[in-house]
């Protein structure tokens, strides 16, 4: 059976397992076996600059031990809204690498032109830069966050989904273009159900969305997924044995 991996670059536990129940029944129906890969080291849960460069280190780190310890995917969802590493870690892997901000974000274009809503005043200005690095057909009009960072908001819902929904009203009047709203934020699974029909236009759940377009990429004809895996011989120093092996030309 193909195995979907989704690999948090944070070290939360609670974050991972909360991934896992959204994802189990979207691979199962899909007919994939789910595997979920933890960060080793650096943030709890990313909120700034600093974070997001040791998460993509330790995104590539827990890859190269997933392989080595159970084989590769057929795809992999890098699960932090943000994307830490992605395109350094699709360089290697081997297999489809998804970003869970990069599918999300192609979803909601796919509306018209969106507005994120998300988690943290630090990710506005980190989100439009990813933004502009995507090939999106409807442009990203702007950011609004609230002053809770996403792990705080996977800890109380009911108190998420409301300020979620302030936060999303005021998006809309200020970029009064937007089609649809999306939720940005691994912590944010599941918060946009209780918000359908409470705003004039979709609320996107950004992992369902990603969840989406990876089980689609693990389905994909082999020719077509299979993506040619770059090394980099170094030499290294500090990095785990199993990153340092999956860096060296087989």
């Amino acid at each position: 059976m193909k195995t979907l991996l989704l690999l948090n670059p944070n070290t939360s536990a609670e974050v991972s397992a909360l991934l896992e129940r959204r994802a189990a029944p979207v691979a199962q129906a899909a007919g994939l076996r789910l595997a979920v890969a933890t960060a080793r080291f650096g943030p709890r849960y990313i909120t700034g600059e600093a974070g997001a460069a040791v998460a993509a280190h330790a995104a590539l780190d827990a890859y190269a031990a997933h392989v080595q310890n159970e084989g590769l995917p057929a795809a992999v969802l890098l699960a932090c809204f943000g994307d830490p590493g992605l395109f350094a870690l699709r360089a290697v892997a081997g297999v489809p690498v998804l970003g869970l901000a990069e599918a999300a974000m192609a979803a909601a274009a796919r509306h018209g032109p969106f507005v994120i809503v998300t988690g943290g005043a630090a990710w506005v200005p980190m989100l439009h830069r990813l933004a502009t690095l995507l090939p999106l057909p409807a442009p990203l009009l702007g950011v609004q966050a609230v002053p809770r960072s996403g792990g705080e908001l996977a800890a109380d819902p009911a108190l998420a989904v409301e300020l979620l929904h302030a936060a999303s009203q005021e998006a809309l009047q200020r970029w009064p273009a937007a089609r649809a709203v999306l939720l940005g934020g691994a912590g944010l699974a599941g918060l946009a159900e209780p918000l359908a029909g409470r705003l004039p236009c979709p609320v996107l759940d950004n992992v369902h969305e990603a969840l989406q377009a990876c089980v689609a990429a693990a389905h994909a004809p082999a020719d077509d997924r299979t993506p040619p895996r770059a090394t980099e011989p170094g030499p290294w120093q500090g990095l785990s044995p199993e990153l340092s092996a999956w860096l060296r030309p087989a």
